[in-house]
């Protein structure tokens, strides 16, 4: 835990962290309302995501795929920012090029009102 009002990341260090090759889940930071991480899946692989407790916000970074979220799906890719409400079943497939994403999730009410303060993995943070 820390005090700090704020921190600043450098997305290339993150992105540097992230083996590619391998689906790779890296949360960056964690407060008792918000959760940020970088989600990478290489292409060709199979994502078995369910759905959440909490709503998520996903922005692309690099690659190309394509998003199910309850019968709908749609095309993703750079630059693609996708709103994910809680509880819907989702999931990235079919991957044409190697998919990371920066993930943003809201914590569930009753631990965004359990306490205050937050985590981050010290490696990944600037400054």
């Amino acid at each position: 835990m820390t005090d700090h009002q704020w921190l600043l990341f450098d997305l290339q260090a993150l992105l540097a962290k992230i083996e590619t090759g391998t689906p790779r889940f890296q949360e960056v930071l964690r407060t008792p309302s918000l959760s940020c991480s970088i989600y990478h899946l290489p292409a060709g692989s199979t994502e078995m995501q369910s759905a959440h407790e909490e709503d998520e916000l996903y922005l692309v970074l690099e690659g190309r795929a394509r998003l199910r979220v309850g019968n709908e799906d749609q095309l993703v890719q750079k630059g693609s920012i996708m709103y994910v409400h809680t509880a819907c079943d989702h999931a990235f497939f079919d991957i044409e090029e190697d998919l990371t994403v920066l993930a943003f999730f809201g914590a569930p009410l009753r631990l965004a009102q359990a306490g205050a303060g937050f985590e981050v993995d010290p490696d990944v943070r600037d400054g």
